[in-house]
């Protein structure tokens, strides 16, 4: 089976603004492929903390291809493959609805999140965001560069496997008792009444039911659950800004789908929390 890493940068806070990707191959225990293509999003909209984080600016992506395009030539490896990715519901989602948003069928997705991996492996107090672990593995690359990141998480699944003497990614995360993320596919969700109703009726858990505990900078702990308010559900968290009602940087985390301060071991849930808070905003424009 093909395995692959992947990693997106986008333009803005929307999972279908993708404007880089980057994907590394591996094979016989090392990187055998890479490749990195900037993308011009279906909107032209770049947020100011998205370009401090990855420098691309919309003069660098007016004539790149669209997501389509772009990804045209790795959908095989992708939807027969095995992805790696480090926060690995963020990079998921935006090739979902980077698909979704082109009008393409979103194929069945099988994927390990190699946070979680290093988490097992090559723990420390720090945390284990790329950079971190990289720098601890004495990986060498450039951060939030699209290609260097996938690079990057390609050679920390490699790491891992030679730690626990791993003959592939599969018997890696055998031993790690990290089960394989499976993502079906098909056409995206539609929402049609109420998020409170008839839209919350497509999702397999009630709101109340998604909690996370999250690491703040401080070592404390915190936890962020999903309540069913009047406007539709929202986040709430339990740190001092969280409760004066303040969108706290642990709420954002997780609304963009970034898992790096996340400690409950329940990250295939934030994939679900996008697709509620993605169905809240598609009810909130068709208003």
């Amino acid at each position: 089976m093909t395995v692959l890493a992947l990693d997106f940068e986008t333009a803005n806070e929307r999972r279908d603004s993708a404007c880089a990707v980057g994907l590394a191959w591996i094979a016989d225990g090392r990187v055998v492929r890479r490749e990195s293509h900037l993308i011009r999003p279906p909107e032209m909209r770049f947020a100011p903390g998205n370009i401090r984080v990855h420098g691309i600016l919309p003069a660098n992506v007016a004539d790149a291809p669209d997501f389509a395009t772009a990804m045209a030539p790795y959908l095989g490896d992708l939807s027969r493959g095995l992805i790696l990715a480090h926060n690995a519901s963020f990079d998921i989602g935006v090739l979902r609805a980077g698909l979704a948003r082109a009008g393409l069928p979103v194929p069945d997705l099988a994927y390990l999140c190699t946070v979680q991996v290093a988490r097992r492996v090559f723990p420390a107090p720090e945390g284990c965001g790329l950079g971190k672990v990289a720098r601890r593995l004495g990986i060498r690359f450039e951060h939030h560069d699209a290609g260097e990141d996938a690079y990057a998480c390609a050679e920390i699944a490699l790491a891992a496997m030679r730690e626990r003497d791993a003959a592939d990614v599969h018997a890696l995360a055998a031993a790690l008792g990290l089960p394989i993320t499976r993502a079906a596919g098909g056409p995206p969700r539609r929402a049609l009444g109420a998020i409170s109703g008839r839209a919350m009726a497509a999702f397999p858990a009630e709101p109340a039911a998604l909690r996370f505990t999250m690491l703040g900078s401080t070592g404390n702990r915190y936890t962020v659950a999903l309540e069913e308010r009047p406007g539709g559900p929202q986040l709430r968290c339990t740190c001092t800004a969280g409760r004066y009602g303040v969108r706290c940087r642990h709420v954002k985390a997780l609304e963009v789908g970034d898992i790096t301060h996340l400690i409950s071991d329940n990250a295939s849930d934030v994939v679900l929390l996008a697709r509620m808070l993605g169905a809240k905003m598609r009810v909130a424009g068709a208003a």
